[in-house]
């Protein structure tokens, strides 16, 4: 039997992929949120494609601070982005 791949949604564009090809965001018991690439920091995560559009797409829409039930200050949002790799004026 062949062994089942995790699926996760992406928070940005909607689109569901394996779990390995999304990056986790994490928000840390101290409030810092983080792009966590190995899957296993503790906290509460979210997926995104490994694309600064989706992360901007999820910043605009609100939805990043959805998934962590709060509100993402625009220095956060502008540090993940340095993270994935997106634009520094994300935000």
């Amino acid at each position: 039997m062949p062994k089942k791949i995790p699926m996760r949604t992406c928070i940005g564009c909607g689109a569901v992929k394996p779990k390995k090809e999304l990056i986790r965001i994490v928000l840390t018991q101290e409030g810092e949120l983080l792009a966590d690439r190995t899957g296993r920091a503790n906290g509460r995560g979210a997926y995104l494609c490994d694309d600064s559009a989706c992360l901007e797409k999820a910043i605009r829409k609100k939805s990043l601070g959805r998934a962590f039930r709060t509100q993402v200050p625009p220095e956060a949002a502008a540090r993940l982005a340095a993270e994935i790799g997106g634009p520094e004026d994300a935000g």
